[in-house]
């Protein structure tokens, strides 16, 4: 194995001090241009490259942000990483992006990571419904800010959607377009966004005068494809079968699509489908799908500013106020809910 090249390598090949090559690489304005010069031929000569995270332990600040979240396997938490690591590029930091696959285990093993690493600050969205693991980071004084999901408390900043808005909007259009039994492909109950959604669609079927029994929820262990594919397969077995779905994401909502496409079932004339998230997928279904979307990109980029704004008042306490940012969600409508009934 290669041995990596050190600072004093360095030194000893240009015929300077450990300081002289220190000063070339972060104060090179300090040292004499002949010897900048040779100091710098040596570094490309040699392939040294500096040690960031012994600069960062001396600092005594990352460059480095951590965002974990629930599932990168869906389009909608990589326009969350894109946004943050947009914001965070501009600040002239980088991310380190970690998927929890909703696993409470995982996530504490992540925060455990981040907190080893010292990163700057952490961009989360919670897997762990009890807050277990929120409280065991909370030990190790990094900043971190909720990311879909609304903070409880005024201990830390949030940015999330109005998840009851949302569940209001796909449901109410769907009642609007005449149907009176809809399906709830919920994900797994533990998850804030899951049971605010199913809010939301409640409060549309009450403002219609139906009661909570016309919304039949068909929980999932998980919100990906699969889980809608066993969803659809649930709902095709009941015999009073719901003539409308409302699904808590967009990748449920396509495996719900699958299932009807496979049984010869007939989307939107015999079944309307409503997703959530609308991610790049939708509009580009075999049946284009009418989604709630949510501004994951802006959400991204705010939570990242709400933590750079935090890290940068830790040397002023007091100056730093918690703030909890609510979106709106938008409906946007295609063939997958269109209908007449």
């Amino acid at each position: 194995m290669a041995q990596s090249v050190g600072i004093k390598d360095v030194a000893r090949a240009a015929g300077v001090s450990v300081g002289t090559v220190s000063n070339v690489i972060n104060r090179p304005d300090t040292v004499a241009s002949e010897t900048r010069a040779r100091v710098l031929s040596a570094i490309d000569r040699l392939g040294y490259v500096r040690s960031e995270s012994a600069r960062q332990l001396r600092a005594g600040r990352s460059r480095i942000m951590g965002l974990l979240v629930l599932d990168m396997g869906n389009p909608f938490f990589v326009d969350v990483a894109r946004g943050a690591e947009r914001a965070a590029r501009e600040a002239g930091l980088g991310v380190m992006v970690c998927n929890s696959a909703q696993n409470p285990a995982e996530e504490a093993d992540y925060l455990s990571l981040f907190a080893e690493q010292r990163v700057r600050g952490v961009l989360l969205t919670p897997a762990d419904a009890t807050g277990r693991n929120i409280e065991a980071f909370r030990r190790h004084g990094i900043p971190f800010v909720l990311v879909d999901r609304v903070a409880e408390g005024a201990t830390e900043c949030s940015v999330s959607v109005d998840d009851v808005t949302g569940g209001a909007l796909a449901v109410r259009h769907l009642v609007e377009a005449g149907h009176r039994s809809i399906a709830y492909v919920s994900g797994p109950p533990g998850l804030n966004q899951v049971r605010d959604r199913r809010t939301g669609a409640l409060n549309a079927l009450a403002e219609a005068g139906l009661g909570p029994e016309a919304l039949r929820e068909l929980p999932t262990e998980r919100l990906d494809v699969a889980a809608g594919r066993d969803a659809g397969a649930r709902l095709l077995g009941l015999a009073d079968r719901p003539t409308a779905v409302f699904c808590a994401n967009d990748l449920l909502a396509l495996g719900v699509l699958q299932a009807m496409y496979a049984a010869g079932v007939v989307v939107p004339d015999d079944l309307a489908i409503v997703g959530y998230d609308d991610i790049e997928f939708a509009a580009a279904a075999a049946v284009p799908l009418t989604s709630v979307r949510q501004p994951a990109v802006t959400m991204g980029a705010l939570a990242a500013e709400l933590l750079l704004e935090e890290t940068e008042a830790q040397d002023k306490p007091g100056t730093h106020e918690h703030r909890r940012v609510v979106l709106q969600p938008e409906l946007v409508v295609r063939r997958s809910s269109l209908a007449a009934r």
